[in-house]
């Protein structure tokens, strides 16, 4: 493998996933500049609806409102208190990384739910997944593609030194190509989307953004060859869901794709205790070996991460796993 690439991170970088314990964001925003290399704007999911992966990214739609209904998103006919109250959170949120890292260098990482997976997440005004309609998804990627290239805009109007990275969580991909999303009678499932259309619509949202950008899912089977297709530089995995099936993603790296390793454990383990640095990098090293990859390229190429979101975690727990990938990463640098 021969890399010459300028990879949109720096080498032996370090990230978190995204979401965070706890309802302090200026808190959560500390430990991720404190703590990573490349840090990233916290989700905090444990503040509610808005605050949630899909309400959160609905919010960012445009001409697409959204409100909650029996506990689930839904498109709205007019913009509503629910679509208000995630804005609001995602303001607050800009505002509070404005004052805390305005005059950043280098790369920050901002995520967004992707298009198949908010397709799986939100309905229809009169019921059903969007899934079930091909032309609402169609229209669905196209307003967060605008959606997602203004929120872009912003970030870097308010962080004019930083490198903004875009994450796009699509926890829902393989379930969605799979044809296993169930309906709402839970007798069914929604007819699977076939490969070309969801390269297309994360292709549609990944052109518009204006930025590097990432996939990250954290199931088994992530389609990778897709997500390279799309246009990502990167995919975000979950290393224990790897396994055996090592071909796909050697193929992958090898034909450029950067690697978001998740390495270490998302929830305390039953010794409540984070892994150490050495453990996290050594994993990846041992992954890396496996793949017959020279370590030459590993620092490069690879940014350490924990394997999901941290909002399951303890506050203690959150910042020691996020110093032990950061600690790891330049371990991985030193070889």
């Amino acid at each position: 493998m021969v890399d010459e690439r300028r990879w949109p991170w720096p080498a032996g970088a370090a990230t978190g996933i995204g979401s965070m314990p706890g309802d302090d964001v200026a808190e959560a925003q500390r430990i991720v500049l404190g703590e990573l290399g490349v840090p990233h704007l916290p989700e905090l999911p444990g503040r509610g609806p808005g605050a949630d992966l899909v309400g959160r990214s609905a919010a960012l739609l445009v001409d697409l409102p959204v409100e909650l209904y029996a506990a689930r998103w839904r498109i709205a006919r007019r913009p509503g208190r629910d679509r208000r109250r995630a804005l609001d959170l995602l303001e607050r949120d800009l505002d509070q990384m404005t004052e805390q890292a305005g005059g950043l260098p280098g790369t920050f990482k901002i995520q967004a739910a992707g298009p198949l997976t908010l397709a799986a997440g939100i309905e229809l005004p009169l019921g059903g997944r969007m899934l079930r309609d091909p032309g609402a998804v169609r229209d669905l990627a196209e307003s967060l593609a605008e959606g997602l290239r203004e929120h872009v805009a912003q970030v870097r109007r308010r962080l004019p030194r930083a490198e903004v990275l875009l994450q796009l969580d699509e926890p829902s991909l393989p379930a969605v190509l799979a044809g296993r999303i169930p309906t709402e009678s839970g007798l069914g499932t929604y007819r699977p989307v076939d490969t070309g259309t969801a390269t297309a619509l994360l292709r549609t949202v990944i052109a518009a953004a204006g930025v590097p950008v990432v996939v990250h899912c954290c199931a088994p089977d992530v389609p990778l060859e897709l997500v390279r297709s799309a246009g990502a530089v990167g995919v975000a995995l979950d290393l224990a869901q790897v396994g055996e099936r090592l071909d796909p993603l050697g193929e992958a790296i090898d034909a450029g794709l950067g690697l978001l390793a998740g390495a270490a454990p998302a929830l305390p383990p039953p010794s409540g205790r984070a892994p150490s640095s050495a453990q996290v990098a050594d994993r990846v090293r041992q992954l890396w070996d496996r793949l017959s990859f020279p370590r030459a390229g590993l620092a490069e190429q690879v940014v350490v991460t924990p394997a999901c979101g941290l909002a399951g975690a303890t506050d203690a727990y959150a910042r020691a796993v996020l110093a032990a990938c950061r600690e790891a990463g330049r371990r991985l640098a030193e070889n």
